[in-house]
């Protein structure tokens, strides 16, 4: 992935947030530089997982498959006296993909929080053959497997840890500004994909980076 495209879909995310009335944290527009300058504050937004977050998942094709985030709270899974809970804003393109995957510990409500239609689909890890007994905003739905779950905005679901999922913007709506409670995220061990493929980018410095993502960011206090 080019970092040009990560710094377009920056844009475009602060395009999103700045028409529905969201405003990031002050870091969410530093620089590397301003990073840099911070080391005690961009340590802990590491260790945390806390920013920018553009991923193609090794796809190559951001635009039909991949997702942009900004998280805005975490804790740490590993450290008892941690913050028990993460919050994430969720960019989602028209008819662009988050490939199925399910999490080990993680359970989490996705929310619609404005623009097009969140669509979801879900899938029982192998071997299982219960039904798909969800609840959206404390509502019972029952689904099929692959059966597609609409979000409007406004709208929210409850995903047990598990349960593998999917979600896109459905054609034609507009993009969708989404929302993620849960507890505690971990972008590195607690991902399981239905198909290999790679949670963050490769990327090509075709240009500067506007904003570091998470991950970029220093990491030793």
């Amino acid at each position: 992935m080019k970092r040009s495209q990560i710094n377009s879909a920056i844009r475009r995310a602060k395009e999103l947030l700045a028409a529905h009335g969201w405003v990031l944290p002050e870091w969410a527009a530093w620089d590397a530089d301003e990073y840099s300058a911070r080391p005690e504050v961009a340590n802990w937004l590491h260790t945390h997982q806390m920013g920018w977050d553009i991923t193609d998942f090794g796809s190559g094709r951001f635009a039909r498959r991949g997702l942009g985030l900004f998280c805005l709270r975490n804790g740490i899974q590993s450290e008892s006296g941690s913050c028990p809970y993460a919050e994430k804003l969720l960019f989602v393109g028209e008819g662009q993909e988050t490939p199925f995957h399910a999490h080990k510990v993680k359970m989490e409500d996705i929310i619609n929080r404005g623009g097009g239609e969140l669509i979801l689909a879900f899938r029982q890890p192998e071997g299982i053959t219960a039904p798909i007994r969800l609840r959206r905003d404390g509502m019972r739905v029952h689904l099929e497997p692959d059966e597609p779950l609409c979000l409007s905005p406004g709208q929210s679901v409850t995903i047990p840890r598990g349960l593998y999922h999917r979600f896109y913007a459905k054609p034609g709506t507009g993009m969708v500004l989404g929302g993620e409670i849960s507890q505690v995220n971990d972008d590195g061990s607690d991902n399981c994909f239905l198909e290999p493929l790679g949670r963050f980018a490769t990327i090509e410095e075709d240009q500067p980076g506007l904003h570091p993502l998470w991950n970029e960011v220093g990491s030793t206090a």
